[in-house]
């Protein structure tokens, strides 16, 4: 049985890590909120984009909207993880779920990019080559450089290496819950996309036009239509990644709670069977010194006789 001394030690380690934990619970709660409100930020801006493309694509022939085949061309993956721990198997999930990805399109020959310190040793367990490692984004601000990065990568395996196809993976939070993982075609772009929209009405009455090429136009709409794509994959990744640490913040409340409550029970316990055994020897002592008198005045009384 512990000591009281060390019990105490105990409880006041447990009040420490309970304070950290409901520090880490704020923390990932407001980040939570900082990145929902990236996205739906972006969503302005998206839509602007998605009309200048569509204005673009208007007069273009269908014949050259149609996406070529690229199932024999080089593939590219972008996931994006964490780079802090404490959130579950939020990089498990991931890695697994990037193992089924590929191998549902082929051999494990993609080109591999990877957001966060905490994926590349799990993905080179699994004989997955890496061929990059970024920084996640700390903070919403820090994404629009991340993803400049990512671009610049993404334009190198399409000009040196004949990439022709890449894939983003990411977490995405549900409503109110932990995330789940997800996969989203970066490129090629999806044309149809854009033709489908013709169909509806245009915002305004006045008809859009454009006066530079329509090449040089509709390479900087893509650009920024991959900007967009990637930006809104890292802020969901992040807010997944928040929500997951959440989720297993206030699962080890619980069970700090739980396991406060039973040392909490023991040490009352141990030091109310202390108090009784002092109390007990106090008594004790008590009557021993009442009763010493009385033995002695009855020796004096009744002597021995002489032998």
């Amino acid at each position: 049985m512990e000591s009281l001394e060390r019990l105490a030690g105990t409880l006041s380690s447990l009040e420490d890590l309970q304070s950290i934990v409901r520090t880490m619970k704020a923390l990932s709660a407001v980040s939570i909120r900082q990145y929902e409100r990236a996205v739906r930020s972006l969503a302005s801006y998206n839509r602007t984009v998605d009309l200048g493309l569509r204005v673009v694509l208007r007069d273009m022939p269908s014949a050259r909207r149609r996406s070529r085949d690229h199932r024999d061309a080089p593939a590219g993956v972008v996931i994006v993880g964490s780079d802090h721990g404490l959130c579950g198997r939020f990089n498990e999930e991931l890695a697994a779920f990037l193992l089924e990805h590929v191998r549902s399109r082929g051999p494990l020959g993609a080109r591999v990019l990877a957001i966060g310190s905490r994926l590349p040793p799990l993905l080179e367990e699994a004989s997955v080559r890496v061929d990059a490692a970024l920084v996640a984004p700390g903070s919403a601000p820090g994404i629009a450089t991340t993803v400049n990065r990512l671009l610049v990568r993404i334009d190198a395996w399409v000009a040196d290496d004949g990439v022709a196809s890449v894939h983003v993976l990411y977490q995405r939070r549900r409503s109110g819950a932990r995330g789940h993982p997800v996969a989203q075609r970066l490129l090629p772009i999806d044309l149809h996309r854009f033709h489908r929209l013709e169909q509806e009405p245009w915002p305004s009455p006045v008809l859009p036009t454009f006066g530079m090429g329509r090449e040089q136009l509709f390479a900087a709409l893509a650009r920024q239509h991959l900007f967009v794509t990637l930006f809104r994959a890292c802020a969901e990744s992040q807010a997944a990644e928040h929500a997951s640490r959440l989720s297993a913040m206030e699962a080890a409340e619980r069970n700090l709670d739980e396991r406060r409550a039973e040392l909490l029970g023991m040490f009352r316990r141990q030091r109310q069977e202390a108090i009784t055994a002092e109390l007990l020897d106090v008594v004790s002592g008590y009557e021993a010194l009442a009763a010493g008198p009385s033995v002695a005045d009855s020796t004096i009384e009744n002597p021995r006789p002489d032998t």
